[in-house]
């Protein structure tokens, strides 16, 4: 974490009464900065409240997420842009998420539609890039979280 991603947590904890070791860990979305910058902001305004990765792809030393840890939100500069808290993980085939879960999303219109075009062109390549080829029923990893700050 660099130093204003690290200020930034400190000053969080203190206006939430929490230790300062608290575990918490910081990330951008997407595979792009223009994804970064996107969900960031569409986080920071309460609008996506759930993520989706994949289960397959998390390197066996990565540990999955956890209802209850902190999240700190960086734009595409490592800027800090907001925290989250995950309040449900489960893992669910990718052809059974809900339109619920995909309206959570807050990407594009909302809708399942969109959400399943982006998704798809995501996934695809995001198990391309390790070789894999993704299919429908791949095991996904999906996080519902509230923006706190």
């Amino acid at each position: 974490m660099n130093k204003q991603v690290q200020q930034f947590w400190q000053d969080f904890c203190q206006n939430h009464n929490l230790e300062l070791n608290t575990p918490v860990q910081a990330w951008a979305f997407g595979a792009t900065s223009q994804q970064a910058d996107e969900l960031a902001y569409l986080v920071s305004r309460g609008i996506k409240t759930a993520t989706t990765s994949a289960y397959e792809l998390y390197d066996k030393n990565e540990k999955l997420p956890e209802a209850g840890e902190w999240n700190i939100i960086l734009n595409s500069k490592d800027e800090p842009v907001c925290v989250i808290q995950d309040k449900l993980v489960e893992i669910i085939p990718y052809n059974l998420i809900s339109k619920e879960y995909a309206y959570h999303e807050g990407e594009g219109d909302r809708s399942y539609e969109y959400w399943r075009r982006a998704h798809d062109d995501f996934f695809n390549w995001e198990y391309q890039e390790v070789g894999k080829e993704f299919y429908p029923q791949a095991p996904m990893v999906c996080e519902v979280f509230e923006k706190v700050e």
